[in-house]
């Protein structure tokens, strides 16, 4: 399948470096009083805002996204991954560091938006658990930092490309500058598509098409939404789960599918995430007209006890299954349960219900990172929608190497061999992490996306809170050291001189916050007259 994007939503690249300058020019040439603009300033800037509006990314991003699933339905190899970021600069960092280490390239690269990580960072009530709590309105703002910190890492590299390209001039290397005018013309934007967690809506249909609108016209292309009911909502690795009926999830898939065509994102994608595996409760009985139909096939996982003129109670709900009266078990928190044991098979329904309803990609959540309990799951999901995908959580949630430790220790003993020397129960210890048992099993968890890809259908992965562990340990670390024995040595040691060796941009922090872009739009505005700050006291200089 090759992917054609529709309506307005393109992959093409901004208009070339002298096109751009000409047509400032052709501008410029009937406003005679404009003087003092540069037509090849215009053309900068404006290469330097190609995304004028959330909108303008929502559209990009979605038809980049749409060609990326398109390129994995061909090839299972062609996974794409995300970090989960809770600020615009944990965002603008990590694309510029793909850049530097991928070859200026960010292929398969997105982020993701944890609903999670704004509970706990970003509410203006304090750290908060997952659970629908925060500001709905935190979520579109974070999308908007996201691709703001994103576009200045655009219009920061350009400048550079820029001035690099007056010194060429300068020293009349015609070579070094058509070099250099090929490096604008093909120049790969940091923007990325966002995967953003809209949680389980916010309330009804309607307040999650609100919500999404929002969203999408912050920059978001992708929408991932979950089945639980939205005001007693969990993070999907804890406890007291509780699910709707396939109809009254399907109402808020429509509500982001309406959202995004109102809007003119028609390559919008809609992640879907069930998280029955774990859920053992629902707050409804779905409503059912005949027996096979969908609210039926809801309310058959049930957990029910038969009814008679003895057992019976005011305000009992009573179903007919079988043709026998029963009566579904309702807990004190007025919550009904399902049977223990049919949360795969409950998956399996809400995901092809999803996928024959609007959705474009599935999330199972799951309790660890097996890749056959994915796919036994999958395989079913495909009996009847061959091509479906998954974007999975590579949960922080997870004990990644107790997890694959355990793996790999029962399949030793599966296989008959010697594990008298192991101590499962303690297989986190760091006596084993060089023992043929723990190197395996980093092989596993190294491997792990590139086979779940291939096996279990899993198109995206995604780490939800990465950078939210990343800043505690290095805080942690940068704290012990530098209010201990070492000092200002603590922070000199172990952080500046390592982003001067490793070529980390923020080293020079002034460039990073805007700085010589500033400069240069001073020269732009006040000419010769221009008051600079990169000149020659500038102490970014000592960074080379």
């Amino acid at each position: 399948m090759n992917y054609q994007p529709r309506g307005i939503s393109t992959l093409q690249g901004p208009a070339s470096y002298q096109s751009e300058v000409e047509a400032a020019q052709a501008l410029l040439k009937n406003q005679p009083t404009w003087n003092g603009v540069s037509a090849e300033a215009v053309a900068r800037m404006r290469l330097q805002n190609r995304f004028r509006t959330g909108l303008d990314v929502a559209r990009y991003t979605a038809a980049l996204m749409r060609a990326d699933m398109a390129a994995y339905d061909n090839d299972p190899t062609k996974y794409t991954q995300s970090l989960g970021c809770w600020h615009g600069f944990i965002a603008q960092q990590k694309l510029i560091s793909v850049k530097k280490h991928f070859g200026g390239k960010t292929d398969r690269t997105y982020l993701y938006l944890s609903g999670w990580m704004i509970a706990a960072l970003r509410s203006e009530f304090g750290p908060l658990p997952d659970q629908s709590m925060h500001e709905k309105t935190s979520v579109p703002a974070l999308i908007e930092e996201l691709y703001t910190f994103l576009r200045q890492a655009d219009s920061r590299e350009l400048n550079d490309i820029f001035r690099n390209l007056d010194e060429a001039r300068k020293e009349g290397d015609n070579t070094r500058e058509k070099e250099l005018i090929a490096k604008i013309d093909n120049f790969q934007t940091h923007v990325v598509p966002v995967i953003a967690d809209i949680d389980a809506g916010f309330g009804n249909a309607e307040a999650t098409y609100l919500l999404a609108k929002k969203m999408i016209e912050a920059g978001a292309c992708a929408l991932q939404i979950e089945n639980q009911v939205s005001d007693e909502k969990q993070c999907g690795h804890q406890d007291g789960k509780v699910t709707v009926p396939h109809e009254v999830f399907i109402a808020k898939i429509r509500a982001c599918r309406h959202a995004f065509l109102e809007l003119g994102v028609e390559d919008g994608v809609i992640v879907t995430r069930t998280d029955s595996l774990g859920a053992g409760l629902t707050q409804q009985i779905a409503v059912s007209h005949k027996p096979g139909d969908l609210g039926d096939k809801y309310n058959s996982f049930l957990d029910c006890e038969e009814i008679t003129a003895e057992n019976a109670r005011n305000g009992d709900v009573i179903i007919n299954r079988n043709g026998k009266m029963l009566r579904p078990k309702r807990l004190p928190s007025n919550l009904y349960q399902f049977r223990p044991g049919t949360g795969e098979d409950r998956c399996v329904l809400d995901s092809i219900t999803s996928l024959q309803n609007g959705a474009d990609l599935l999330w199972i959540e799951t309790e660890k990172p097996h890749i056959e309990q994915i796919a036994k799951m999958v395989d079913r999901i495909r009996e009847v929608v061959p091509n479906a995908k998954l974007a999975y959580n590579n949960s922080p949630s997870f004990n990644w190497t107790l997890n694959f430790r355990w793996q790999v220790y029962d399949a030793m003993k599966e296989a008959g061999k010697d594990v008298s020397k192991y101590n499962r129960a303690e297989l986190m210890k760091p006596e084993y992490d060089e023992t043929p048992l723990a190197i395996e099993a980093d092989e596993r968890i190294r491997t792990f996306q590139a086979d779940s890809a291939k096996r279990a259908g899993i198109f995206h992965h995604l780490i939800t809170l990465p950078t939210y562990h990343t800043a505690a340990l290095s805080t942690d670390n940068l704290a012990r050291e530098y209010f201990g024995e070492q000092g200002m040595l603590g922070y000199v040691k172990n952080v500046q001189r390592q982003e001067i060796r490793q070529g980390i941009a923020c080293a020079k922090h002034q460039n990073m916050a805007g700085s010589d872009i500033g400069d240069d739009h001073k020269e732009y505005f006040a000419g010769e007259a221009a008051l600079k700050a990169g000149g020659a006291h500038n102490t970014m200089n000592q960074f080379g």
